[in-house]
């Protein structure tokens, strides 16, 4: 098993290989302008890093989000690419319950990133592999009562500290944990994995104007 698992849902453009039983090489760059120029140079450097090629690999492993329209959509299309070119599957997880895995945290917690506009990305986890609640996307305000007591993992916390007072590590997704986390469940079966499809949560930023003036011929 040689699996190539990449995330750019949050601004972190992430980059692993994981073997099976652990992570071979790995790369994370913070950026939420450039996952289109950083994701690509940074899959080149992992398997420059592991000293392989890139038809070694035997599956993708892609974070699906939440995530901003943009930077989501980049990591998705890089996966399909792949693996229809190397005709090997494609396993999609949430991009949230890489952060959980990496916590570590073994009660009830949540995680919760940046969704702009004032909201965060968040849903509730037992432990670091059993998320309890559907993703969603709502203002810090909205939901602190809910979370009260509760640790939060991700930028989502820091960014909102008087909404989640317990913020914890990691702040960003790293494509280690996404990997570690496929690969455990590859070896339980391959069961909970997600179609590799862009959970967006809410219309994106960008809109056709209302009532533009349309100036080409009839």
């Amino acid at each position: 098993m040689l699996l190539l698992a990449m995330d750019t849902a949050t601004p972190a453009v992430t980059v692993a290989l994981h073997d099976g039983e652990s992570v071979v090489a790995e790369s994370s760059q913070v950026d939420a302008r450039r996952h289109g120029e950083l994701l690509l140079p940074a899959v080149d450097r992992v398997l420059k890093e592991a000293g392989l090629t890139l038809d070694a690999v035997t599956g993708l492993v892609v974070g699906v989000g939440p995530g901003p329209y943009t930077g989501l959509r980049v990591g998705l299309v890089t996966a399909a690419t792949f693996a229809s070119a190397l005709g090997v599957p494609v396993h999609g997880l949430c991009t949230l319950d890489g952060l959980a895995h990496a916590s570590g945290i073994q009660e009830p917690f949540a995680v919760a990133t940046d969704a702009r506009r004032k909201e965060v990305y968040w849903a509730r986890y037992d432990d670091s592999r059993t998320r309890v609640t559907d993703a969603s996307v709502d203002r810090p305000a909205d939901i602190a009562g809910q979370l009260a007591g509760l640790p939060v993992v991700g930028a989502g916390a820091r960014l909102y500290p008087e909404a989640f007072p317990d913020a914890r590590d990691p702040e960003h997704q790293s494509a280690a944990a996404l990997a570690a986390l496929a690969a455990e469940k590859l070896a339980a079966g391959g069961e909970g994995f997600l179609d590799p499809l862009p959970m967006y949560l809410r219309r994106p930023d960008a809109q056709v104007p209302k009532n533009y003036k349309v100036v080409t011929p009839q």
